[in-house]
C-alpha cells in the first residue's frame, strides 16, 4: 500500500480587519479576507463568484405554480389544434382542387404537404421534449474536493441552491437551471437553451416554409372554386372612373361574391389568412433567433447587457450552429476569416 500524500495546505493570512471584511466562498468552503467591502468577490481559489445578500429564496405559491402550467398547457393545445387543422383542412379544402387539374399536380402537392407536416411535428416535438440543457453536476462546498478554479465564474441559484455556471439561468417554470437559456417559450411548454436552441429553430424555419406553401396554394385553390365576378359600374363608367372608386368597385364586387362561397371556399379564405398571419409573426420571431446566433449571444445575455456583445460574432456561428459538413464548412470559415483580414487591413 503506497502512503497517503498529505493534502496541500492553503495559505492563510491573519490581520487585525474588521469581521465584515471576512467571508466564506460558498463553492469551496474557504475563509476569505478582504482589505474593504465589496457587495460581490470572487474566490482566488475555486474561481467561484459570491453575492453577500443571496439567500435561499423560498419557492414559488401552489397558485403561481398551477398558473404557469395551465397558461403552458393552454399555449400548447392550441398550437397543436391549428397545426392539425391547417394540415385536416388542406386536406380537405385543397386537394380535390388540385386533383381536378391533373394527377401529376395533385401527387406532386401531397408530397410536398406530407413531408413539410412531418418535419414541422417532429422538430416542434423535438423543441418540446428535449431538455433545454440542464448543468452538469459539480463538486461544490468542500475544499479538499474542489480544486483549482473548478468553479471559474460559477454564480449560486438561489432557487435551485446549487452552482449556476456562466450564460446559465434560472426558469420558474421549468424549476432549474439552463445551459444559455435564450427564454421560456409557452408554446412548446419548454425552455429554449443549448440543448434544443436548434430543434426550435428548425421548427421556426418548418413553420415559415409549410405557412407559406399553405398560403400559395389555398389562394391558388380559391381562385379556381370562387364565383363568377361581374362589374357593371366599370363598364359603364370605363376609363373616366377614378383609382379610388375603382378599388371600391373591386373590393365590393369580391365581398358580394364572398357570400355566394361554399364551405370549402370560406375554409380556403380562413387558411389563407392564418397562414399568412402566422408566418408574418414567426418570420420575425425566426430573424430574431437567427440574429442572436450570429452575435453569439442569447435573449437573456442580450437584455441584461445590452450593449455588450457576449461572445464572437460572425457568421461562423451561424455554419457552426447548423452543423454544416466539414469540408463545406472548413471552407466558408476560411472564407470568412480571409474576408475579415482583408477588412482590416483596409481599415489599417
Amino acid at each position: 500500500m503506497g502512503e497517503q500524500q498529505p493534502l496541500p495546505e492553503v495559505e492563510q493570512c491573519v490581520t487585525s480587519i474588521p469581521e465584515d471584511h471576512e467571508a466564506t466562498c460558498w463553492g469551496c468552503g474557504l475563509r476569505l479576507v478582504f482589505t474593504s467591502y465589496a457587495p460581490v468577490y470572487k474566490c482566488g481559489w475555486c474561481g467561484a463568484v459570491t453575492q453577500c445578500d443571496q439567500t435561499s429564496r423560498k419557492p414559488d405559491s401552489v397558485c403561481f405554480s398551477r398558473w404557469r402550467r395551465f397558461r403552458d398547457g393552454f399555449f400548447v393545445t392550441v398550437l397543436i389544434l391549428f397545426m392539425l387543422f391547417v394540415i385536416c383542412g388542406g386536406v380537405w379544402a385543397v386537394y380535390p382542387v388540385v386533383f381536378s387539374i391533373s394527377m401529376f399536380c395533385g401527387i406532386f402537392h401531397c408530397t410536398v404537404a406530407a413531408v413539410l407536416s412531418v418535419f414541422t411535428i417532429a422538430s416542434y416535438c423535438l423543441a418540446s421534449l428535449k431538455s433545454a440543457g440542464a448543468p452538469a453536476n459539480i463538486w461544490w462546498g468542500s475544499y479538499p474536493m474542489v480544486e483549482k478554479n473548478d468553479l471559474e465564474n460559477y454564480t449560486f441559484c438561489t432557487y435551485c441552491s446549487k452552482p449556476k455556471p456562466p450564460r446559465a439561468h434560472h426558469c420558474r417554470s421549468c424549476k432549474m437551471c439552463v445551459v444559455d437559456m435564450d427564454h421560456h417559450c409557452p408554446f412548446i411548454g419548454n425552455c429554449v437553451g443549448a440543448s434544443n436552441l436548434r430543434a426550435f429553430v428548425m421548427f421556426l424555419i418548418s413553420v415559415v416554409t409549410s405557412c407559406s406553401y399553405a398560403a400559395i396554394m389555398t389562394i391558388y385553390a380559391s381562385y379556381h372554386i370562387w364565383p363568377p365576378l361581374h362589374f357593371p359600374n366599370l363598364s359603364s363608367y370605363g376609363h373616366s372612373m377614378g383609382s379610388m372608386k375603382l378599388l371600391m368597385e373591386i373590393i365590393t364586387t369580391l365581398a358580394s361574391s364572398a357570400f355566394f362561397l361554399s364551405a370549402r371556399g370560406i375554409i380556403l379564405l380562413y387558411l389563407a389568412f392564418a397562414s399568412l398571419s402566422v408566418n408574418a409573426g414567426i418570420a420575425v420571431l425566426l430573424c430574431q433567433q437567427l440574429s442572436y446566433i450570429y452575435e453569439g449571444n442569447t435573449y437573456i445575455t442580450r437584455l441584461s447587457s445590452s450593449n455588450v456583445t457576449q461572445g464572437e460574432r460572425g457568421l461562423q456561428n451561424l455554419v457552426r450552429f447548423f452543423g454544416c459538413p466539414y469540408p463545406f464548412s472548413r471552407v466558408l470559415l476560411g472564407y470568412l476569416n480571409k474576408s475579415q483580414d482583408n477588412s482590416g487591413s483596409k481599415l489599417l
